[in-house]
């Protein structure tokens, strides 16, 4: 018989950063450093399971408060005592449906994420596998990441910004960059010649987080092309349909979307509608591993691009992200900036970084455990 849930707990955990990344700054009210929330499932038998949720206020409408306060008031009651939980992790849309109803997709993934990657730890620690084994999956050793360019927006300042920011990379030897956009037309283009200057044989490919109009990305994007960068991710805000459809038609750069993908579902239609030419994984986005496993399927399925990406991810977020992109073989580095830009760690055990490589942890479930209550 399956141990049944009884107790769902959270856990505050703040992370001292260094560097400097647009998505640190904080509520007002909130200290500085990358704060998460730990979920914690315990079972009648004892039997324990760990997730992380890692709100961004500055990217997502999801807090630290919302997060805790969902999870606690709303998803604990309905988790504890759930006699099929395990079919949550295939199917949750549902049980989700049941605590709180969606929005455009589905309502708070980066709480629900959190609770789906602590189900599926608990799921691999009763039944003593790895989620490789679980996913039935092969997996690799390590995952390389990509370093997070996030230079000034002034200009004077932006070209010594950059060329630090690519020493510092290349000082722990990481080959591939992913650069943010968003400072007018002329100064990224300008900085994109200046990055393939100074790094001529990287991987490198750009994310305006859905902060270009149409006008600017057409522009762009031909120049960006002539650089070889690879692809331009989320150019484009969301809900402009029209405007994605007239930036693939143009056919310069290859369109990967990120914040307007939730589900697989947004995949297939955007797709259908040809807005895109490939997608990026992030696990907290589409709330876990159970969702983030479909949307790479159905990706494989169609031959769209993956990538993989993250929100600066600690301990329990990162080992997920690992074990998802290595269960995916992605072809190009990840933009997984936690082991960048986080100065501690709360597993007993933390995950091994060495230069641009992440090892994926071994041992059953997600393979990490925090040193907390």
């Amino acid at each position: 018989m399956t141990p049944s849930i009884d107790r769902v707990e959270t856990f505050v955990v703040n992370y001292p950063t260094v560097g400097q990344f647009k998505f640190f700054t904080a509520a007002p009210h909130q200290p500085p450093g990358r704060i998460t929330a730990f979920v914690k499932l315990t079972t009648n038998t004892g039997i324990v399971g760990w997730g992380q949720c890692v709100p961004s206020p500055r990217w997502s409408y999801e807090t630290i408060e919302s997060v805790t306060t969902l999870i606690e008031r709303y998803l604990a009651p309905v988790l504890i005592g759930e006699p099929d939980w395990i079919g949550l992790l295939t199917d949750d849309g549902d049980f989700w449906r049941r605590v709180i109803a969606g929005g455009f997709s589905i309502g708070h993934p980066i709480a629900k994420a959190g609770v789906n990657l602590a189900l599926w730890d608990l799921y691999g620690q009763l039944t003593q596998q790895s989620l490789a084994q679980l996913w039935q999956r092969p997996t690799c050793e390590t995952v390389e990441m990509s370093w997070t360019l996030d230079v000034t927006n002034v200009p004077a300042l932006a070209f010594d910004s950059l060329a630090e920011q690519v020493a510092a990379a290349r000082a722990r030897d990481y080959r591939s960059f992913n650069f943010k956009l968003g400072r007018g037309l002329e100064l990224d283009s300008a900085l994109c010649r200046e990055l393939r200057s100074l790094a001529p044989q990287a991987h490198v490919w750009v994310d305006a987080n859905g902060g270009l109009d149409l006008d600017t990305a057409l522009a762009i994007a031909p120049v960006l092309a002539d650089l070889g960068i690879a692809a331009i991710e989320q150019p484009l805000p969301g809900n402009r349909i029209s405007w994605y459809r007239r930036l693939k038609q143009q056919g310069a750069l290859p369109i990967l979307l990120d914040e307007t993908i939730t589900t697989a579902v947004e995949l297939a239609e955007f797709h259908e509608l040809g807005m895109l030419d490939g997608a990026v994984l992030k696990v907290a986005r589409s709330g876990g591993l159970s969702e983030s496993l479909k949307i790479a399927e159905l990706a494989e399925q169609r031959g769209l691009l993956l990538y993989g990406s993250g929100l600066t991810d600690p301990d329990v977020s990162l080992a997920a992200s690992l074990h998802l992109f290595a269960a995916c073989d992605l072809p190009q580095p990840v933009a997984l900036n936690g082991p960048q830009y986080l100065t501690k760690s709360v597993l007993r055990e933390p995950i091994q970084v060495h230069g641009p490589f992440a090892t994926v942890p071994t041992g059953v479930g997600l393979g990490v455990l925090p040193d907390l209550p």
